[in-house]
């Protein structure tokens, strides 16, 4: 042990016994090397040996030490509270240890944070959403900000998601939130559907069912059957998004899977008013989702059936298909659920060719949808 060890020049030769007490009991003692005795005492108590006349062990090994014999014994107030010199030190030392320990793990837990989210899943298997705090990066520090890397550590987990209508075909996009295959997306990309397919960034298909739908939030969660070892995406934190932020969008619009776009944040809290009329959403396809803002309608008429949502705005382009999609932030964390865009066209008859962005799209914080989760995976279809 350290506290065994002896430096040259520890034990300083004094005149008396009295001159080296006094030299131990006023000089600073160096923690990381306390002086110890030559040799435990055998006992903490004073051993009298004649009367009037107190003698401590080791005692006559310390007259050694000093060079004679000192002149007398030195007679030593007994205080049981305090150690003996040099063992007070020691066992400071020894305390420090188990506090350093726990503080150096709560700092390397912090610093690693949400980060292990991922990984602990991967090894217990469990269907637990990877979210992270704001200290948390899905890509290299290094590459904050940086949109070929934020596209390629997001983009495994962005899929398109296609749905077989009565009437037609619905396609947009979703992120999967789960190792598993569940995935979140908008209710109107699959609202009515027959079947559900998706397929992932590497080109595999699945075929998926609806857990559950919250039309007045335009969110649905779907799982994919017989899928594994997806990667899951790590949401972020919407509340810490401020205007000017750079973002990021992955999507699949027009069904070109996997097309990434960027931009900035335009506005918060902008007060998005769609339909939750089944019929609308088959009517648009999912492509030309219809929409309200600031009194007016975009992309078609919304219905009656409406409901209204706080939502992100950004420039950054979203077309017909980005529904469910992506918006990242710069550290490649989802931050909300692309959701809504302005068409070029305002007729509900005209083909989703004929619409284009202008850089007016808005997506459903994330943190909405964190609150919803527990709601969508219940089985709930409100």
């Amino acid at each position: 042990m350290t506290e065994s060890f002896r430096r040259d020049g520890e034990y300083e030769q004094y005149e008396n016994p009295y001159q080296g007490a006094q030299q131990h009991s006023s000089s600073p003692v160096n923690p990381e090397w306390p002086p110890p005795p030559a040799h435990r005492p055998a006992q903490a108590e004073p051993v009298s040996v004649a009367p009037g006349t107190t003698a401590w062990p080791g005692e006559d090994q310390a007259r050694s030490m000093a060079g004679g014999e000192g002149g007398g014994t030195a007679v030593l107030p007994t205080v049981p509270a305090e150690p003996a010199p040099g063992a007070a030190p020691a066992a400071k030392k020894r305390a420090r240890g188990p506090f350093a320990l726990l503080a150096a793990v709560a700092i390397v837990a912090a610093a690693i944070g949400g980060g292990t989210a991922y990984a602990f899943q991967e090894l217990t298997g469990s269907d637990t959403v990877a979210t992270s705090s704001t200290t948390t990066n899905a890509v290299p520090a290094g590459k904050k900000g940086d949109v070929a890397s934020i596209a390629a550590a997001v983009s495994p987990s962005v899929v398109e998601v296609s749905a077989t209508l009565s009437n037609g075909t619905s396609t947009g996009s979703g992120v999967i939130i789960t190792s598993g295959g569940e995935i979140v997306t908008n209710n109107h990309v699959i609202s009515g559907a027959q079947s559900i397919k998706v397929t992932t960034s590497d080109g595999k298909s699945y075929t998926a069912k609806v857990v559950g739908t919250d039309s007045k939030k335009d969110l649905a969660l779907i799982k994919v059957e017989g899928a594994s070892g997806l990667k899951p995406a790590t949401l972020g934190n919407s509340s810490g998004v401020q205007v000017g932020d750079t973002v990021v969008a992955i999507g699949s619009p027009e069904g070109l899977s996997g097309t990434v776009t960027s931009g900035i944040v335009s506005a918060l809290d902008r007060d998005v008013t769609v339909s939750t009329d089944e019929g609308q959403g088959q009517q648009q396809g999912g492509g030309n989702w219809p929409f309200q803002f600031g009194g007016r309608q975009f992309n078609g008429d919304t219905g009656s059936s409406t409901t209204t949502y706080k939502a992100i705005q950004t420039d950054a382009s979203l077309n017909p298909g980005n529904s469910g999609g992506a918006l990242i932030d710069a550290s490649g964390n989802i931050i909300g659920i692309n959701s809504a865009m302005y068409s070029a066209s305002s007729s509900s008859g005209s083909s989703s060719s004929d619409a284009g962005s202008i850089g007016l799209g808005f997506a459903i914080p994330i943190n909405t949808v964190k609150a919803d989760l527990a709601t969508l995976r219940s089985g709930s279809t409100s």
